[in-house]
């Protein structure tokens, strides 16, 4: 319970409204990264679904692991295997984060080593069985102490404030230290978080190899500055994943090994315990802003549902990489290309123009069974006639709908990759 001894009830009152506030935080990022998926179908796809696990786990960490820690932290009386439970829940939860997290790494591992063989190895199948694979490794990691691993209770060793039938529910009382260190810590989160590591070094490396290969065949110097950006960008983004992820866990555990190891030192005071409980929470309150945020396709989806579900704003949904298939109007002069977005006009009588003009709010339906466009290109299909058939407009990888013009090829009935470059 709550006492004022050493000053503790203003450490205590100050540690559970930093725990609800915190809580309040981890399910709003977090529902509003599983909105975005369920709302937008760009989202879709088997790396969202590893991303949307991570954001269960952080939900379930607000609702549930942040209060069950704060019963923990503070005690009260209750049964032995109760209180045990709460203690393992939390477990279960935080692991789960923690194998949601290594997933992600290992996905984006395959995206950017073998990125041809990608859709073929990570299938929504394959996704959603890894995720499944995860949760039940998470349950059997943290509830391992419900088996028998935990302290013993010997006769005489209640607290003075609860029945003999009750323990007071302290965190310490239930779980032995040499779970947490030799297996939670070692085994469960400093192996996960140095594979990590080194799957974030390589997807550095092998980006950076793969920058300077792009670069060498560039004759331009503005590609050069380009990929030395997406160079820092990379690095930046290895090191808040990296980095975050250790500030966030590794205090807790460092305080459990030194409770373990060095059993003649004092305890560390309060205020430390408090600040490493909420350092190891907080990571799911950052955890969208990394995995989420910066992705430019989450946080448009993400200013619409503030716009539109929280605000009222009526502004119709638009995506910002949409497929558009083109409407086509032929005529004697020439052939337009019209969509609620985008109008393109190519004339077959020997002159070619172009021009892109964005607002309105594309189809997201793309007609398949045609031949693929390059990147930063238009395919388009040439009838007999002269008219074209269909054009599919697609933004490039940042985003950022190139528009320095046109070339169109008459070749009767055969399909041309026309380049916008």
């Amino acid at each position: 319970m709550i006492t004022d001894e050493d000053g503790n009830l203003t450490w205590n009152l100050i540690y559970i409204v930093l725990e609800l506030l915190i809580a309040v935080l981890a399910i709003l990022g977090n529902v509003l990264v599983c909105w975005a998926v369920y709302i937008n179908s760009n989202l879709q796809n088997a790396t969202n679904y590893f991303v949307v696990s991570l954001a269960a786990a952080d939900i379930a960490v607000g609702v549930l692991a942040i209060p069950f820690a704060i019963i923990i932290s503070i005690g009260f009386c209750a049964a032995f295997h109760g209180c045990l439970f709460i203690a393992c829940f939390v477990l279960v939860l935080t692991q789960s984060s923690i194998f949601s997290l290594l997933a992600i790494a290992m996905d984006r591992y395959i995206a950017i080593r073998i990125p041809l063989r990608y859709n073929g190895l990570v299938t929504s199948q394959r996704a959603n069985g890894i995720i499944a694979i995860c949760w039940v490794l998470s349950f059997i990691i943290g509830l391992t102490p419900m088996l028998g691993w935990h302290a013993k209770i010997e006769d005489g060793s209640h607290s003075g404030n609860c029945s003999e039938s009750m323990v007071e529910c302290l965190f310490e009382k239930v779980v032995t230290m040499d779970y947490m260190v030799y297996y939670n810590f070692f085994a469960c989160v400093l192996v996960p978080l140095l594979l990590m590591l080194g799957i974030y070094l390589k997807i550095f490396m092998a980006a950076r190899r793969q920058l300077k290969q792009m670069e060498n065949k560039m004759v331009h110097g503005g590609r050069s500055r380009s990929t030395l950006q997406k160079e820092v960008h990379a690095a930046k983004s290895l090191a808040i994943i990296v980095g975050l992820f250790a500030v966030c866990w590794l205090p807790l555990h460092i305080i459990n090994c030194f409770t373990l190891f060095c059993k003649q030192c004092p305890r560390p005071p309060l205020l430390i315990m408090y600040v490493a409980i909420i350092l190891s929470h907080f990571n799911s309150v950052v955890n969208p802003l990394i995995y989420a945020y910066r992705i430019r396709e989450f946080r448009l989806t993400f200013r619409k549902i503030i716009k539109q579900h929280i605000l009222g704003s009526k502004e119709s949904f638009r995506t910002s990489t949409p497929s558009t298939r083109a409407s086509i109007h032929g005529g004697e002069d020439g052939t337009s290309v019209r969509d609620s977005g985008y109008s393109l006009n190519f004339y077959v009588n020997g002159h070619v123009g172009a021009s892109i003009r964005s607002g309105g709010t594309p189809d997201q339906t793309q007609r398949r069974g045609r031949p693929e466009r390059p990147q930063n290109g238009l395919a388009e299909g040439l009838g007999t006639n002269g008219h074209i058939l269909e054009a599919v407009l697609r933004d490039d990888v940042s985003g950022s709908l190139v528009q320095d013009g046109a070339t169109c090829v008459e070749n009767g009935s055969s399909w041309q990759t026309v380049d916008i470059s």
